[in-house]
């Protein structure tokens, strides 16, 4: 009896913790999506909702990500400026050309950078003739980590090219030594925005 009343405890402990254990493993699942769920559902959104914000701990986390992007010798050459005070996000609204209405609602205003000298050089050499283009490779590699982490946490982005640099770096007090390359707005999407076609997969690649 003893031994049955022990067994028995032990399977329903087993039971429990199986029971833990899996409802923790299937809310992650349902709060994590899957790298191609990242791929599919990541959009450039032009309308964000004004009624959700995202914290600084949060941004935090995006720039962490971005971190581990590969650069030319690990140089990582990619600054960030956030706007995430209602003073600087006014500011910075003001310097994104005809995308200042499309972001107005985005909680979170990000200017990325890069600095030159780094990547595509080798002992303050330019090392091909591609030179601080390779700086600008480096930081959008940066950036695709970033939008896609934005993604995997629910959150919407839109990379804007259109933007006055030289406001941007006063505002910032951005070092001279630095290339402003875009804003990105970061928010939550208040409608599902359409997907553009993409080329034929021939169109865009040769095999040899």
């Amino acid at each position: 009896m003893t031994k049955n009343f022990v067994f028995s405890a032990a399977m329903a402990l087993l039971s429990l913790t199986s029971c833990y254990n899996g409802g923790s493993s299937e809310k992650a699942t349902a709060t994590s999506p899957s790298f191609d769920e990242v791929f599919t559902t990541r959009r450039s959104v032009r309308n964000y909702d004004a009624t959700k914000k995202i914290s600084e701990a949060e941004v935090r986390e995006l720039i962490k990500a971005a971190q581990d992007a590969p650069s030319w010798a690990n140089q990582q050459p990619t600054k960030y400026y956030v706007a995430i005070s209602e003073e600087k996000l006014t500011a910075v609204q003001d310097m994104v050309g005809g995308n200042k209405e499309r972001i107005k609602n985005a909680p979170v205003l990000i200017v990325s950078a890069f600095e030159r000298g780094k990547s595509g050089f080798f002992q303050g050499s330019q090392t091909n003739e591609v030179g601080d283009g390779w700086g600008a490779y480096d930081n959008g590699l940066s950036d695709c980590y970033l939008i896609l982490k934005a993604r995997a946490m629910g959150f919407d982005t839109l990379i804007m090219g259109m933007r006055d640099a030289d406001k941007l770096r006063e505002l910032f007090s951005i070092p001279d030594n630095e290339t402003i390359m875009a804003v990105i707005a970061l928010g939550y999407r208040a409608e599902e925005p359409n997907r553009p076609e993409r080329k034929n997969l021939d169109d865009v690649v040769k095999f040899f």
